[in-house]
């Protein structure tokens, strides 16, 4: 056992100059934090993302009636959100500056309203999706599939940023993958049947060959391209916008987006009668609402200041949190092939936490080019990873 334990050691971590534990036949090891999270603002980004997350879906479940279903429109929920996230920043924007000039700011940017269509979409149906998909899947099993994202993000991660990813990160990446399929696997009669008893027939085993697995694949699909492009967009096409602009063009075109589904579907003008508003405005929505929101508004400052790749394994953190509250507040039973994939999806993390991908805001040429202290930290963060 010992020799196994020293050749991850070798392969998959840096080492500790003091070893306090002398008995061991290998040198200690921890994860590159510094890289990892560079500033405090970083790490509570993190932390504040993943329990937005954990929270979004235990609410979403508890909201549904017994049949699994809704009994409000969820796209005028959705909706509804991306307007309370452009008012949070807009709000956040004008504290420090005219209203005016965000008007200006608008204005000026009128390439980058229409290059933002393109995640604004994507997003929207993300979110329509997590209603649908959440209304088939039990939370833990939802966010495992989820996933399955990670490859295709790594891939357009290297095309779009040219930022090639190590062995040790491709291997960490595959090693989530293979978590999240082990998912689907039941060892044992056992779990079948308590699956069968719990959540009004729920599938809590996993990915199976139907309509719902073309959701889950397809919200997979959008949360990778929205998350990649929209860093493109953060990062390459216009940084010197203020991130609340940017938030306010990404929510404008999103609200642009829903009410285009609403339109599709025949229900914009139902959507905002007494009857559809008074379902919406019920305390458990706007609790929803709310949370998801802040996921929005947290994601922003997510991806300008990490990256999609640390985004992804963040979102595996939730599977923990997720399953264990799940347990609790729903019954839903932990079964082993569960512990297994979550083991094997946090030792992914953890060997991703040890070298992690760093990319960031190029910064601009320009004299008097303002840098904000954080994205300094970031920047010479960067360099001291390419010098290694």
């Amino acid at each position: 056992m010992f020799w196994i334990f020293r050749v991850f050691c070798k392969l998959f971590a840096h080492p500790v100059e003091e070893n306090p534990f002398s008995g061991i036949p290998c040198k200690m090891y921890k994860p590159n934090f510094s890289n990892l999270f560079p500033s405090r603002s970083s790490a509570f980004i993190f932390t504040s993302y993943i329990a937005l997350f954990v929270s979004q879906g235990i609410l979403v479940t508890a909201s549904q009636n017994e049949n699994n279903k809704y009994n409000f429109n969820t796209v005028t929920a959705v909706l509804l959100t991306e307007l309370l996230k452009l008012i949070v920043s807009a709000c956040l924007y004008c504290k420090d500056n005219p209203l005016k000039s965000l008007w200006r700011e608008v204005i000026s940017g009128s390439k980058v309203i229409v290059l933002y269509f393109v995640p604004a979409f994507l997003y929207c149906l993300y979110n329509n999706l997590a209603f649908v998909n959440l209304s088939k899947f039990d939370p833990t099993t939802y966010y495992l599939l989820l996933q399955f994202r990670v490859v295709i993000t790594g891939i357009l991660f290297q095309i779009i940023f040219k930022k090639y990813l190590s062995r040790r990160q491709w291997f960490s990446l595959l090693l989530l993958t293979v978590g999240c399929m082990v998912k689907q696997m039941n060892f044992s009669k056992d779990d079948d049947d308590a699956s069968e008893r719990v959540a009004n027939a729920k599938n809590t085993s996993g990915f199976d060959f139907s309509i719902n697995a073309v959701f889950i694949l397809t919200q997979t699909l959008c949360s990778c391209l929205a998350g990649v492009y929209n860093e493109y967009l953060l990062k390459r096409e216009d940084t010197n916008v203020n991130i609340y602009v940017q938030n306010v063009i990404m929510y404008f075109d999103s609200i642009v987006c829903n009410v285009s589904v609403l339109l599709l579907q025949g229900d914009l003008v139902d959507a905002f009668q007494m009857d559809s508003l008074r379902a919406v405005f019920r305390f458990n929505v706007i609790v929803i609402m709310i949370n998801n929101a802040a996921i929005g508004i947290v994601t922003s400052f997510f991806l300008k200041y990490m990256n999609s790749i640390i985004k992804t394994f963040a979102s595996a953190l939730e599977l923990f949190f997720t399953a264990i509250l799940c347990f609790f507040l729903f019954a839903i039973p932990i079964h082993f092939n569960t512990i297994l994939a979550i083991g094997i999806v946090s030792f992914a993390v953890f060997m991703y936490s040890q070298n992690p991908v760093v990319n960031l805001p190029v910064a601009s040429s320009a004299k008097g080019a303002n840098i904000s202290d954080d994205t300094q930290k970031l920047l010479m963060a960067e360099e001291g990873e390419i010098k290694e």
